[in-house]
C-alpha cells in the first residue's frame, strides 16, 4: 500500500482515538501485507479487544482477503461481541487504492458496555406499567435460538455485559435460566458454561445452589 496513504490513515486513527477516548480501538488491517495472518499494521487502544501489531484478521478482513469483493460496502454501526463478553459499537470502512481495489480496512471499535448499564438504568426509571419489558419479543423459530433468546434475557435481567457480572450477577442469570427450562435444551450446559466464561462443574453448583436455598427454607422452623 502507498506510504502517504498509510500515512493517512493512522493520523486518521489516532485523532479517532484521541476524540472518543479509551474505550474506542481503532485498527488498520493492510490487505496488500505479505501474510495476512499479521493484517494490523496500526492500532490505537488495542487493549478493548486485546490485539496488537502483528496480529491476524477478524472474520471480516479476512472474507475480503480470501474473496476479495470488488465493490464491499462499509459495514457502519453494528454490535458485536468480544470473547470476554464486551458489547462493542463497530464499523468497517474499506479503504481503496488508485485502482480502486479494496487495500486496507480500518475498524472502529467503542465498548459501550458500561453505556448499556446506564441505558438499563435509566429504563428503570422512565419505565412505566404500560411498558413492562419483555413485551415484545422476537419470535424463536428453532431450539438454537431459544437457547440464544434465553441467554440474551438472562443478561437483561442482570443488567450488565458478562464481563462485568460478579458471581452473584451470574448464579441469577444461571438460575433464571435453570427456571424457565434451557438446561432441557440438549448441550446447552457446554454453551452456557462458555458464554459465562465458567467451568461445568461451577455452573451446576449454580443451579444446585437454588435447590439448596429451598431445601433450607423448608428446614427452618416456622414460628406464629
Amino acid at each position: 500500500m502507498d506510504s502517504s496513504r498509510m500515512e493517512m490513515l493512522k493520523q486518521i486513527a489516532s485523532a479517532l482515538a484521541a476524540q472518543f477516548g479509551p474505550n474506542c480501538e481503532i485498527v488498520i488491517h493492510d490487505l496488500t501485507a505479505p501474510d495476512p495472518e499479521q493484517s494490523i499494521v496500526h492500532i490505537e487502544n488495542g487493549h478493548v479487544t486485546g490485539r496488537r501489531m502483528g496480529d491476524g484478521p477478524s472474520t471480516v478482513v479476512m472474507e475480503q482477503i480470501l474473496h476479495g469483493t470488488e465493490d464491499p460496502q462499509d459495514h457502519l454501526a453494528y454490535l458485536t461481541r468480544t470473547p470476554d463478553g464486551k458489547i462493542l459499537k463497530s464499523s468497517t470502512i474499506y479503504i481503496r487504492g488508485s485502482g480502486g481495489r479494496v487495500e486496507a480496512i480500518l475498524s472502529i471499535n467503542y465498548d459501550i458496555s458500561a453505556l448499556l448499564m446506564v441505558e438499563n438504568a435509566i429504563g428503570g426509571l422512565v419505565r412505566t406499567t404500560d411498558s413492562e419489558p419483555g413485551e415484545e419479543r422476537i419470535t424463536v423459530l428453532n431450539v438454537s435460538d431459544l437457547l440464544d433468546d434465553l441467554i440474551e434475557q438472562s443478561v437483561a435481567l442482570v443488567g450488565k455485559p458478562v464481563a462485568l457480572m460478579n458471581k452473584d450477577d451470574k448464579v441469577r442469570a444461571i438460575q433464571f435460566l435453570s427456571k424457565h427450562g434451557a438446561f432441557l435444551i440438549t448441550k446447552s450446559g457446554d454453551k452456557v458454561a462458555k458464554y459465562f466464561g465458567i467451568s461445568k462443574y461451577t455452573l451446576y453448583s449454580y443451579i444446585d445452589l437454588k435447590q439448596e436455598e429451598k431445601r433450607h427454607e423448608q428446614d427452618r422452623p416456622h414460628h406464629p
